[in-house]
């Protein structure tokens, strides 16, 4: 049997694809560990400029295994599925590469906060959202500390509360995703994204990923101590001199991998 997570590197690109079509790409123990490990090692392998995350077939990700769930087996989200997602959630949210949602597909439950959890996502038009916990009688508690962090409280107010089913353009206007294309011109868009990010210097974008995520919950002072302290080590680095010297030379920076 194939594995259901893969991992395919080319041209400093890792694209990690959820491979279970047949199962609607549902999150279950060996999906969510498989799919943490090809996030640990991406971020260590120093030739991955950028992660791309999809799905095969005509779903993103479905969320959690009801069947285990329900069933109260092992691997199941009654018994320890919740923290293998905290675990993939988490390793999203402090990778050092730039991760890019390739919404292929439709997505629901937990897939949403994989989406939430990328830097950038961009959807098919034809792709449909729901949160749809609360339909099967629970919540969306864990994926709320993703989703809540990019939506508009309104917008994230009538999405998880009703589990309505939406489209791609609607959960663009709640800011669960960045951009909505044709099915035809997805790949172009990501193929675009990919190459604006490889624009910047790897160390540059790792500081920068780190201050979205650690500047808004810090208060004022912390804030300007942190980043001032931040910015004089940019600045002094290797890669801020090969940068500003091509600027000013005129040509495209020589970024080491």
């Amino acid at each position: 049997m194939s594995a259901p997570v893969t991992c395919a590197v080319v041209d400093g690109v890792a694209t990690i694809t959820l491979d279970r079509p047949d199962a609607k790409n549902r999150l279950d123990a060996e999906s969510m560990a498989l799919l943490l490990e090809h996030l640990r090692a991406t971020a260590e392998d120093p030739a991955v400029r950028v992660v791309v995350l999809t799905g095969s077939g005509t779903t993103f990700c479905s969320g959690a295994d009801l069947a285990g769930a329900v069933a109260a087996t092992s691997g199941g989200f009654a018994s320890g599925g919740t923290s293998g997602l905290v675990g993939v959630l988490v390793a999203m949210l402090d990778h050092p590469k730039p991760i890019i949602a390739r919404v292929q597909g439709h997505v629901a439950g937990g897939g949403n906060g994989l989406v939430a959890a990328c830097d950038i996502a961009v959807a098919s038009e034809e792709a449909r959202f729901a949160f749809s916990e609360v339909r099967v009688g629970v919540a969306p508690a864990i994926i709320s500390v993703v989703c809540l962090q990019v939506m508009h409280r309104r917008d994230a107010q009538e999405l998880l509360l009703t589990g309505e089913r939406v489209s791609a353009e609607r959960v663009r206007a709640a800011g669960l995703i960045t951009q909505v294309v044709e099915a035809d011109g997805l790949d172009a868009a990501i193929a675009a994204y990919v190459d604006q990010l490889r624009l910047g210097g790897p160390e540059a974008v790792a500081r920068t990923k780190e201050l979205l995520r650690r500047v808004p919950a810090m208060t004022r002072d912390e804030s300007f101590a942190w980043t001032a302290e931040v910015s004089a080590g940019l600045f002094t680095s290797t890669e801020a001199r090969e940068g500003m010297t091509a600027f000013l030379e005129k040509r495209k920076p020589e970024w080491a991998p």
